[in-house]
């Protein structure tokens, strides 16, 4: 098959009844208004300190920071779904469902009332399984909707759970009260609630192996996809922040957290590397990614997992707002794009892992000592090391790129990721527990180690050589069979 190429024409396209409806216009100036009142907040927060409505809400550093991401996620969400919702017979009530879901996590990342939080926690869930069965005249995806509302609701129970024990011990009806009791609570009450919440956290961001909702949300349209993958996984980190004295209370339950995250990283690498569509491997990376922002949060370092969902975010909805770009008709020539390293590449891929490491510990000031920094640099050593294994094997490249262009773009990267990290760390420091990194121990060297060796083992493509382990992940990684789309027809119609 040939590459074909045709004319686009660019332009508005009509809306059907309705086409003088205002409501997506309104919406998205609203959204992009809330961006702008966000925005003032986070600067009058750096000049003020935190602000609270008596047991009820609190801005604080957690709240302005992710106001700020959710509400720009938000308007670029609203802003590209006008055109490509044009023509849509439902656009506004897609519209208002996405407004609806962004006025909840807003709430939801200020509440300090424990009842307001596990209320906005279950409706936007429901939001997001509404966004997922958009299409209604889709059955598959009406049963990717059911799928994970199904997951959602026990997520919320789990949360609410948590939130209940919690207050039975406590007597606090609040996470600020919750914080300041916690440590006189019994232990094995403060274990089941922190157990609840980390299932729910689980839950929330599709890790391993609660993945299967995600993987079977591909109904939801473009935009809701950005905005789940961008947004809404990332939940779980802000459960695990907000309630870090809860977590943190136990040293052997923080290294469970690192465990978990550790195969959720592993295993959204391993099912990526068997998919095929775009889509899949976006939802794979993201599965992987969370098990990074969890791993993060057991280390202790919350603001170093708060901002690895903001940066996963951006980049996130950029890819899946850009993913119909990636489809193309080729005529297979049987070359590879990609290729060995060979001596020269390996050189250059080592050195630019470690030069990026090394210079994320000297302007952050992790890893210069024997603590958990070093397990977070390791995991900055890893990224860089991916990615510019990514670089140097596309034998497309010129080899001038491929070689000297890595470092010279990896370390400037790394530079803006650490500068975003301190300014995040600045802005959560006041949270209770959250400055307060796990203490290393050999259990925790013992699993860097064995993470480091898996991780480049899998980079390597070293598990395609067992057809049985392919197959076990190619079924693992599949969606509900229900909810996949097999016509072009019926996909064409809506």
């Amino acid at each position: 098959m040939s590459e074909r190429r045709q004319a686009t024409t660019v332009g508005q396209l009509p809306t059907p009844a309705g086409g003088d409806s205002r409501v997506p216009a309104t919406l998205t100036w609203l959204v992009w208004l809330l961006w702008v009142a966000s925005s003032i907040a986070l600067v009058a927060h750096l000049r003020g300190g935190a602000w609270d409505l008596a047991g009820v809400a609190v801005v604080d550093g957690l709240t302005v920071v992710m106001w700020v991401t959710v509400t720009f996620f938000s308007g670029i969400v609203h802003s590209y779904s006008r055109r490509y919702m044009a023509g849509n017979q439902n656009i506004d009530r897609f519209f208002g469902r996405v407004f609806a879901f962004t006025l909840v996590v807003m709430v939801l990342v200020a509440a300090d009332n424990l009842a307001l939080f596990g209320a906005a926690w279950l409706v936007m869930g429901l939001l997001m399984a509404a966004l997922i069965g958009h299409v209604q005249e889709w059955s598959q995806a009406q049963t990717a909707a059911s799928l994970a509302r199904r997951y959602f609701l026990a997520g919320s129970a789990l949360v609410a759970v948590a939130l209940a024990a919690l207050w039975w011990v406590t007597g606090a009806t609040t996470t600020s009260g919750v914080a300041s009791a916690v440590g006189t609570a019994p232990p094995a009450v403060v274990a089941l609630a922190a157990g609840t919440l980390l299932l729910a956290a689980m839950v929330q961001s599709a890790l391993v192996p609660f993945h299967a909702w995600l993987l079977s949300s591909m109904t939801a349209p473009t935009p809701a996809s950005a905005l789940m993958h961008a947004g809404f996984v990332n939940a779980g980190g802000v459960l695990l922040v907000r309630f870090a004295p809860v977590v943190t209370a136990d040293a052997r339950f923080m290294l469970a957290v690192v465990l978990v995250g550790v195969a959720s990283a592993l295993g959204g690498k391993l099912l990526k590397s068997v998919r095929a569509d775009v889509k899949s491997k976006l939802g794979c990376s993201t599965v992987g990614q969370m098990g990074f922002m969890i791993m993060q949060a057991g280390l202790g370092f919350f603001g170093a997992a708060i901002t690895h969902l903001i940066l996963h975010g951006f980049y996130k909805a950029y890819q899946f707002l850009a993913s119909g770009s990636r489809v193309k008709q080729k005529r297979p020539t049987g070359a590879k794009d990609t290729g060995s390293a060979g001596p020269a590449g390996i050189g250059v891929i080592a050195v630019t892992a470690l030069a990026g490491g090394a210079l994320f510990a000297v302007l952050t000031g992790k890893g210069t000592k024997v603590d958990g920094g070093l397990l977070l640099t390791l995991i900055v050593v890893l990224t860089v090391l991916h990615a510019a294994r990514g670089v140097v094997t596309r034998t497309s490249l010129p080899p001038t790129l491929r070689y000297g262009a890595v470092p010279l773009v990896a370390l400037p990267a790394i530079t803006i990721y650490a500068a975003v990290f301190r300014a995040i760390e600045g802005l959560v420091a006041g949270l209770p527990a959250v400055g307060q990194p796990a203490e290393l121990t050999v259990v925790h060297g013992v699993i860097a180690a064995t993470f480091a060796v898996a991780y480049v083992a899998i980079d390597r493509g070293v598990h395609r050589r067992s057809r049985r382990l392919y197959v076990a992940l190619l079924n693992v990684s599949q969606p509900s069979s229900d909810t996949l789309l097999t016509s072009t027809e019926e996909y064409n119609e809506y």
